[in-house]
């Protein structure tokens, strides 16, 4: 089912084309991403689609009962209410009903409707529509769902009436998200919706987006979460549009092997025109040949000449170099507690990074990981415990906030005034390589898009040449194409590197090893994102498995030898069915447990049990009991299911 159609849409701001006659049409599941450079036009469109914004020309075409539901950047829910209390409101309509429902067994157990078998069999019917309609709108189960998308954001531990106004700005994004989620609308769109999500709760994200029952449509710069997610990819370009089938990296293959294709094309149709005009050079004057010439050139004029392909849209181009070599021994934390004043985030830190070494630092939002990034390059005391570093090692530190860029200069002076010595020349060389160019070196910083600001900061860090780059969110605020460049160039840089970052693709590109932060402690997996996913998950399930046997956890596992291992494979298999079993069983009894609701409301509508006081409170009483049942199974099928 075509859930809506877009048409020759454009779009201005001012005299400027932002849009050019875009073509989208979305169907039932449909799992689109939408991607494209910086100001290519993404986020416009989107609020376009949501009804947020005008168009100038062109139609939208969606059926009246469609609901779209629209997730902005950075917004956060903003209310007076409590957490549970806003949740809440996305089920007033099946609150309403259930009230109403009451309302209707209270009229039946009236002896004067019960005497009255006209009035009595209309609110029986009545009440029979409201109570089918009220089980398949999910009346019996909104509790449960707002617990689980509660517990899937991170908000699992805390009390449900916290006021949102006293919440954080992160944590008002991910409240604002959940509501979204909870109201299921036929199009879900989200522009950038892993912005303040750490990796566990993208994980969560992916897994919930994969089983929605409407369609989706994303803007993200997460090429792990586009994978995982997406079916299809429309791509943003010179104000207009492509379509690609597949996922991310589908998209990537088949936008390479297109270019391929035309260029191809493209060169044939040039060497043909070629020499069908050096033939009408050649013969057109000659008796003998004019008219074979003649046949040529009326060749050419018919001809439909291709355009040559257009490759990608100018990308960054930058290196990371050094000055000098480090020691080998680069940075050495010993039992090193961090935090802000006297409070401590988190503590027993301990860990070594040598020379050549690519550091991804992890853990979930608000273990500490900024922090402690800011206490090795001296913006915050140590709390506790010694962090020392090797002989000859410079720093270059890149801030996710980009704190340090928020001056009145103008883009040019803000590189220029830290080597002055330099010539102009050079610095807007530097620049124009970091896509500043032309009078977009005079524009003042202030004024700067989150994208240009992190390409700025990332210009100053390149000019630095230290030989030990830290870097705390490196990829926020870059587009897909921009990220590539930044891989690239810290796969090539000779130096060390320690950076934190939710983008697990990145992770997988950079890391050579990854530390876990936690409250108390830090643990070393060698490996990138991929391996440390894998080694925590065989930790997670012989740990469960050591619970099983009654025993305690080992929180360092000895290294396992073959035997071992294939018993822990082994093992884990079985856990895995165990729990898939339950999910069946659990599944199996909330069907049971909903026909016996069904049946204890069909008896409390029976005329004969009216009279019967007792019946009555012993049937509700035990109908309360199976709802009680229902919601706790509902809970624990949601936690198995994650």
């Amino acid at each position: 089912m075509i859930l809506l159609q877009v048409n020759q849409l454009s779009k201005y701001f001012a005299a400027e084309l932002i849009l050019a006659n875009i073509k989208l049409e979305i169907q039932s599941q449909d799992r689109i991403a939408l991607v494209g450079r910086n100001g290519a036009g993404k986020s416009t469109l989107l609020k376009i689609l949501a009804g947020q914004s005008s168009y100038d020309n062109g139609e939208i075409i969606k059926p009246k009962d469609v609901t779209i539901g629209y997730l902005a950047q950075n917004t956060g829910l903003e209310s007076e209410k409590s957490i549970w209390d806003e949740m809440l409101t996305v089920f007033d309509p099946l609150r309403k009903m259930e009230k109403e429902l009451r309302n209707l067994e209270e009229q039946m157990a009236d002896p004067n409707v019960f005497s009255n078998t006209t009035q009595y069999e209309k609110i029986m019917k009545e009440y029979d529509h409201l109570q089918v309609k009220f089980k398949d709108d999910g009346g019996y189960q909104y509790e449960a769902d707002i617990r689980s998308v509660l517990h899937g954001l991170h908000f699992g531990s805390f009390d449900y009436s916290t006021k949102i106004s006293t919440l954080s700005g992160g944590q008002k994004t991910r409240l604002a998200l959940g509501k979204l989620l909870l109201s299921r609308p036929d199009i879900l769109i989200l522009d950038e919706p892993t912005n303040h999500l750490d990796i566990e709760t993208l994980s969560w994200l992916e897994q919930y987006l994969q089983g929605y029952p409407g369609a989706i449509l994303i803007v993200s710069h997460d090429r792990y979460f586009l994978d995982k997610v997406v079916n299809q990819v429309f791509e943003l370009s010179r104000q207009k549009m492509t379509r690609f089938t597949g996922n991310y990296s589908s998209y990537l293959d088949q936008k390479a092997e297109n270019y391929e294709r035309d260029l191809k094309l493209f060169e044939k149709q040039q060497d043909e025109i070629a020499k069908l005009e050096d033939f009408v050079q050649r013969n057109l004057a000659r008796a003998s040949t004019t008219k074979r010439a003649q046949s040529r050139r009326k060749q050419l004029q018919r001809m439909d000449r291709l355009d040559r392909p257009s490759g990608d849209e100018k990308s960054a181009s930058f290196s990371f170099d050094i000055e000098r070599q480090s020691g080998n021994d680069v940075l050495k934390a010993e039992d090193v507690a961090v935090g802000y004043g006297s409070e401590r985030v988190s503590e027993q830190i301990s860990f070594r990074i040598n020379r050549g070494d690519s550091v991804a630092l992890v853990g979930p939002n608000g273990v500490g990981k900024s922090t402690l990034l800011k206490t090795i390059v001296d913006k915050l005391p140590a709390l506790s415990g010694k962090i020392n570093h090797g002989s000859n090692v410079s720093i270059g530190y890149y801030d996710q906030q980009q704190a340090e860029l928020n001056s009145n200069k103008k883009v040019l002076n803000e590189l220029w005034d830290d080597y002055p010595l330099k010539p102009e020349k050079e610095i807007r060389t530097v620049l124009g390589n970091f896509l500043f160019s032309g009078d977009d070196v005079l524009k003042s910083v202030s004024t700067l898009s989150g994208g240009e600001k992190a390409r700025l900061a990332l210009a100053k860090l390149m000019m630095e040449k230290a030989n030990f780059l830290i870097l705390d969110e490196p990829t926020n605020h870059l587009d897909l194409d921009s990220k590539e460049v930044l891989e690239n160039a810290l796969i090539d840089y000779p130096g060390t590197i320690l950076f934190v970052s939710h983008d697990r693709y990145f992770i997988n590109r950079i890391a050579t090893k990854v530390l876990e932060l936690e409250r108390t402690g830090i643990t070393e997996f060698l490996g990138d994102y991929d391996y440390y996913l894998e080694k925590k998950l065989e930790k997670e399930e012989l740990e469960a498995l050591n619970r099983t046997q009654g025993n305690n956890a080992v929180k360092n596992e000895p290294v396992l030898s073959d035997k071992t291992n294939y018993h822990q494979d082994k093992e884990t298999k079985k856990l895995e069915r165990q729990r898939k079993r339950r999910i069946e069983e659990i599944e199996s009894s909330i069907e049971e447990l909903e026909l016996t609701a069904s049946e204890y409301e069909e008896q409390l509508c029976d005329p004969t049990i009216f009279q019967d006081h007792e019946k009555v409170s012993e049937l509700n009483t035990n109908l309360e009991k199976v709802k009680h049942d229902i919601e706790q199974l509902m809970d624990e099928w949601a936690e198995l299911a994650e």
